[in-house]
């Protein structure tokens, strides 16, 4: 290609025009937006952190994208997440009228080839932002006694669980069969909403992936009064405010027992995520990019976010797009051995 110096005369002129024949983003799609409702589909049932959180943006979300639409929240959960995933990356517009917030296990398990039901790559969706990431949690309820996971190692627990894929199965398992706990599940719960219930009667004894952030909205009176005994918690490194519990990886032996809990910590860091799905044009994914931006700035947003206890710490769209990039090209060799410690040994499905 020939390079041609122009002076200063001709390159202001050019430049001028060419920002005159290219509006910005806002300024191009704000006629697509007017009048237009936008869903929001949420990854689980009604009450819990994802849900409080998604309907928090949905009430606020819509006073940030250039047309105001009315954006309308939509409980969707199933399979481990997978449902809804499936819902945005295929099913979904693909004009930017239909955004996702999952609990991101569907990422570990599309890793894992864990579901035939799986019809996405999670690498392909795009990803908008990631409003708050907190690690999770192992916990017991205190009548059982047990104070620790080494406690767990010597006696069984009966914990519930919801689906196969989600956070509540996959956390006791792994942890059974990397360090020899003695959880024994009890699934077939429809949400932790129910398992929470089933704690508080004595029909199991504790659960596993139950974010940080979400504990202190939904069950804060249990901290307080010591109603829970927790255990561990999943993530990289300990959250800020709880330091005195200790890591999962923290309780591995060997180097592969710390490679398998590792990876099992990793899409924590995803935290609670926002997509759009794939094929959404580039200006309009950055438009909501922006506008998820611009509402996490907005004093209404974080005050509404505040009375209900949700956590607000984000991470940019880019940056989880990056993580998740990597997490899907986890070695071979990895993933084999989390997937042995994936399977199942000793559960029962509750009684309807």
């Amino acid at each position: 290609m020939r390079a041609f110096w122009l002076g200063p005369a001709f390159v202001v002129p050019a430049l001028l025009a060419l920002v005159a024949l290219t509006p910005l983003p806002a300024a191009a799609q704000a006629d697509f937006y007017k009048g237009k409702t936008v869903e929001l589909i949420i990854s689980t049932g009604a009450g819990g952190g994802l849900d409080t959180n998604g309907r928090i943006v949905a009430r606020h979300l819509g006073n940030h994208i250039p047309g105001n639409p009315t954006i309308v929240a939509k409980n969707m959960p199933g399979a481990g997440h997978i449902r809804a995933a499936n819902y945005v990356f295929n099913q979904a517009p693909k004009d930017g009228t239909t955004i996702g917030t999952f609990i991101p296990i569907f990422v570990m398990a599309q890793v894992l080839g864990r579901s035939k039901s799986i019809q996405f790559n999670p690498a392909e969706f795009q990803w908008l932002v990631s409003t708050s990431s907190s690690n999770s949690t192992v916990y017991v309820w205190h009548t059982t006694g047990v104070k620790t996971l080494e406690d767990a190692m010597q006696r069984q627990l009966l914990m519930g669980g919801t689906g196969v894929g989600s956070y509540t199965v996959i956390y006791p398992t792994v942890l059974n069969s990397v360090l020899g706990t003695k959880f024994k599940l009890v699934t077939g719960y429809a949400s932790t909403t129910e398992i929470a219930i089933a704690m508080e009667r004595g029909e199991v004894q504790g659960r596993a992936g139950n974010n940080f952030n979400s504990l202190v909205v939904e069950h804060s009176a249990w901290l307080k009064s010591g109603k829970i005994n927790l255990l561990a918690q999943v993530g990289l490194e300990r959250e800020r405010d709880f330091p005195n519990v200790p890591l999962i990886t923290e309780f591995a032996k060997t180097d592969e027992q710390r490679q398998i809990l590792r990876f099992f910590s990793t899409d924590i860091v995803i935290g609670r995520p926002f997509v759009t799905s794939p094929g959404v044009p580039a200006e309009r994914v950055a438009l909501l990019r922006k506008a998820f931006d611009s509402m996490l700035r907005d004093p209404a947003f974080l005050e509404d976010a505040k009375k209900t206890n949700v956590d607000i710490q984000p991470v940019g769209g880019v940056a989880i797009q990056k993580i998740v990039a990597d997490f899907m090209n986890t070695p071979a060799a990895v993933v084999a051995k989390a997937k042995a410690a994936m399977e199942v040994k000793d559960a029962t499905e509750r009684k309807k």
